[in-house]
């Protein structure tokens, strides 16, 4: 009988202790997954969205401030493994470098504050940043992600689909107040609606195209989803390109026809304004609700109208969007006008 309780009182510890181990194991693995900076808050959001033209906050705050250390914020290039230093600060001093220059400095609301603000935000500050305590052998970081609100866009050359090499894609994105896509935007815009048979760049040098409706020209019966192509040779190969744009400073508005492209063009003027890019039109539809049932002649000499309550004879598609009429002869006098102004 004591043999029997001495047997079952070894079963008990053992169990005892093989759990207590687990447990220690466990917590062990979840601290090794989520480990603790010993000088950075992790901060509650890590990613921050806002919109261009606004001023934004990067946090980043410290626990408790080394003898000696420097703060350095940067942005994370995806193309390139060099980060793009933004201002470095021992506390006391900082230096401001270009990327950001003029518009970046240190929050500095606390002593232990050292939250990046960003003033003016412009299409070009999206991206990952990085803030990193440097204090000899024990070097910490965090990372976050900055996010604008804005609309992707697809845009091809007047001379047809398929045009522009990846550099010339670049620079078509700026003419029309916009940049790049990156992929995720582009994702985003899919998941919003987006739905484009042509095959553009994005940020990155990959090539894609969403589908939201599967049809025979458009990747056959595969699932809606983003069609990629992938890495592209950037001075060879040649596709459209997907643009990025966000809210405006000023504001889009719609002067009757008809008229042809000069005369367009002037009637802006008279009314000390420029004639509207596309990306104005998309900012002014996406942000502003702007809606109108007449084709009018842009800067690019290409002819839209915005939408956002689909009906009949404007357009014949069932969801919101800018609707286009190409490239028409600038001679034509069809169309009204898209205006751009700041007052």
């Amino acid at each position: 009988m004591r043999m029997k309780r001495i047997y079952l009182l070894w079963i008990f510890c053992f169990s005892i202790c093989y759990a207590d181990s687990s447990i220690y194991r466990n917590a062990d693995r979840n601290q090794d997954e989520s480990p603790v900076s010993k000088y950075l808050l992790n901060p509650i959001h890590n990613v921050i969205i806002t919109q261009r033209g606004s001023n934004v906050t990067l946090p980043c705050m410290l626990r408790w401030r080394p003898r000696s250390y420097k703060v350095k914020w940067s942005k994370i290039n995806p193309v390139d493994p060099l980060e793009n230093l933004i201002i470095i600060s021992n506390g006391k001093q900082h230096k401001n470098y270009d990327k950001l220059k003029g518009r970046a400095r240190l929050r500095r609301s606390h002593r232990l504050d050292a939250s990046l603000v960003i003033t003016n935000v412009s299409l070009e500050d999206e991206g990952r940043y990085k803030c990193e305590l440097v204090n000899g052998l024990e070097d910490q970081s965090l990372t976050l992600s900055l996010h604008l609100e804005g609309v992707v866009f697809p845009y091809q050359s007047k001379e047809g689909r398929y045009h522009y090499n990846y550099v010339e894609a670049r620079q078509a994105c700026e003419e029309q107040d916009g940049r790049m896509a990156t992929f995720s935007q582009l994702y985003q815009a899919w998941t919003d609606g987006l739905d484009w048979c042509n095959a553009g760049w994005t940020l990155d040098g990959t090539v894609h195209y969403p589908v939201i409706v599967p049809r025979e020209p458009c990747g056959g019966n595969l699932p809606p989803g983003i069609r990629s192509y992938g890495p592209k040779d950037k001075i060879k190969d040649r596709f459209d390109v997907f643009c990025f744009t966000s809210a405006l400073k000023g504001h889009v508005y719609y002067i009757h026809g008809p008229m042809n492209y000069r005369e367009a063009s002037e009637s802006c003027q008279a009314h000390q304004a420029l004639m509207a890019k596309v990306g104005h039109l998309y900012a002014e539809w996406r942000f502003a609700g702007l809606d109108q049932c007449d084709g009018g002649w842009l800067l690019d000499g290409s002819v839209r109208f915005p939408i956002t309550e689909p009906r009949e004879r404007c357009g014949g598609l069932p969801d919101p969007g800018v609707r286009s009429f190409g490239f028409p002869n600038p001679e034509q006098k069809l169309y009204g006008v898209y205006c751009y102004s700041l007052i």
